[in-house]
């Protein structure tokens, strides 16, 4: 850049005074470092788009931001979640009752995508990426667990939907309390014997230590060339660049930190209750017309060794009516920290921050003009919802104690203890006929060319990491996923990408029996003569 007439004038001084050499020039303003790929947040979408970046692209520049001393300490970390590996085998939200019919379309859909996910990871433990799959994710058979007239007919109609899928032919069905008590035996003793109750037992679920898989992405990402961490690092703003770029100003945390910048080409924001705050900073069109509202969760956690050895299941049951599907309560097995433990949960948590380690701001410094009405319509459109939420916040002890012995008749309260898990954030949307809408899933904003992008919204979250993640790479990448080289890679990191396991039952036995092998979990069961010819 030339310089202007006063700094010309100062160096002319300067020069006069004798405190430069003849012919010396000021030195120009440092230019501002860039790199290719800038990743904010250190989670699981993060890290699982930094993997697959680098295998697309090798040469590529990439930096990662987290504004905490380690990654996947937020939604991530392992105590910060429920570790579902969601696959629609237990959750009945997924499979609603309409007109007398039970619609498995959204299960489907949900399976679909997790299979990615497992394909992806067992890809990537045959790289040495991943290291010993039992540091990550272990077989825990799926349960649905309902009681009352209504609830078990239900269950056994969702039952025969289901199980005509090859996805999902390993469910079993039961409502013989004999067989119940095989597959969890701790949720039947005590129990009323005239109680009606009903079960299924999927043995291809799954738990999985999310935290676990980020940090090995993010080591491995660290053996790449080009490939910078910073940690103890926040991003304060986010502006587009005249030339197409993203300026990105970041600085420690502290009042007193240094701020330093860099522009990025592509930009991902993946910092979950984050998200939206920096979406906004950016300016970009795209984001304008979302809110958001902070839920957190706490669980009640049994890690009494003869206990959890006797529960081997994550037990889902069905919401009330009229009841969100947020406050579906389930007994789940989980590996952590090397050991078994129980959790039973989530009970809503209220707090106005994004993030655990986030500001009691984050809610009012996200009001905007445009998404304070659609937040307040969602309210009122969605008064059941509010309605849970507060008699939430009101439970005592007592309450969650007795919530827990509807699954554990005999549950003892010195067995227990309360945790508080993650922060979420429910995101709501502007819409031009309702005024406003809940997002109860994950939603996408990516800007029109392609060059930054934000992931937002909660639950199934982490389980599809892997296909949210190779479906923005088809809208910020465009071009480049059509190339044959991006395809061959991605078909190396994900085989049969882009296709549907579903639609051919040879092909999804024999991609279920693979990733079984390669993760070390249980393998499907054989199938029967004449069930594995194409739909």
């Amino acid at each position: 850049m030339a310089l202007s007439f006063w700094s010309r004038a100062a160096v002319a001084l300067i020069w006069v005074m004798g405190l430069l050499p003849a012919g010396a020039q000021a030195a120009p303003p440092a230019a501002t470092p860039r790199v290719d790929v800038l990743l904010v947040g250190g989670g699981i979408m993060s890290a699982t788009l930094g993997v697959m970046l680098k295998e697309l692209e090798p040469q590529w520049s990439m930096l990662m931001v987290e504004r905490l001393d380690a990654v996947a300490q937020e939604s991530s970390h392992g105590w910060n979640n429920a570790g579902t590996g969601h696959a629609g085998l237990a959750e009945l939200n997924y499979t609603p009752e309409k007109d007398g019919r039970i619609e498995i379309v959204k299960a489907v859909e949900i399976n679909e995508a997790f299979q990615v996910s497992r394909r992806f990871w067992a890809s990537q433990v045959r790289r040495g990426v991943l290291q010993k799959p039992r540091s990550f994710i272990h077989s825990v058979p799926h349960m649905s667990v309902v009681w009352g007239e209504d609830n078990v007919a239900f269950l056994k109609q969702r039952h025969a939907a289901l199980q005509a899928h090859p996805l999902f032919r390993d469910m079993r069905y039961s409502d013989d309390p004999v067989q119940i008590r095989q597959w969890a035996p701790l949720m039947m003793e005590g129990r009323d014997p005239q109680q009606k109750i009903a079960a299924t037992w999927s043995p291809s679920g799954t738990d999985v230590d999310f935290g676990e898989i980020t940090r090995q992405f993010v080591r491995h990402l660290q053996t790449r060339p080009g490939f910078d961490l910073r940690l103890s690092t926040e991003v304060r703003d986010i502006e587009r660049n005249d030339d197409g770029t993203w300026r990105v100003t970041y600085a420690g945390r502290g009042a007193n930190a240094q701020r330093k910048a860099v522009d990025a080409k592509f930009v991902f924001v993946g910092a979950g209750g984050g998200t939206l705050r920096l979406l906004q900073a950016s300016g970009i069109s795209e984001a304008r017309d979302y809110g958001a509202f902070p839920v957190g969760g706490s669980f009640l956690v049994s890690d009494r060794p003869d206990l959890a050895a006797r529960h081997l299941a994550k037990a889902y049951g069905r919401a009330g009516v009229g009841s969100p599907p947020m406050s579906v309560p389930h007994l789940d097995t989980r590996m952590l920290d090397g050991r078994q433990v129980l959790l039973f949960g989530p009970f809503a948590t209220f707090s106005t921050k994004f993030l655990k380690e986030g500001a009691y701001t984050d809610l009012f410094a996200s009001l905007r003009p445009r998404n304070v009405g659609p937040m307040v319509r969602v309210g009122i459109d969605e008064f059941p919802l509010v309605q849970y939420l507060v008699g939430q916040v009101l439970q005592s002890d007592e309450d969650r104690f007795q919530a827990l012995r509807e699954y554990l008749p005999q549950a003892r309260k010195e067995d227990w203890k309360l945790v508080q898990a993650g922060q979420r954030v429910q995101i709501i949307q502007r819409d031009a006929e309702q005024g406003g809408v809940l997002k109860l899933g994950t939603e996408m904003v990516v800007t029109a060319d392609g060059t930054l992008a934000g992931l937002l919204g909660a639950s199934p979250g982490a389980s599809t990491a892997a296909p949210i993640m190779l479906e923005l790479l088809g809208s910020a990448f465009k071009d480049r996923m059509a190339t044959p080289a991006w395809q061959a890679r991605l078909q190396q990191m994900v085989p049969h990408y882009g296709s549907r396991l579903g639609d051919d039952p040879r092909r999804a036995y024999e991609q279920l029996r693979d990733t079984s092998a390669v993760l070390q979990l249980t393998p499907p069961a054989l199938p029967a003569p004449g069930t594995l010819a194409a739909r």
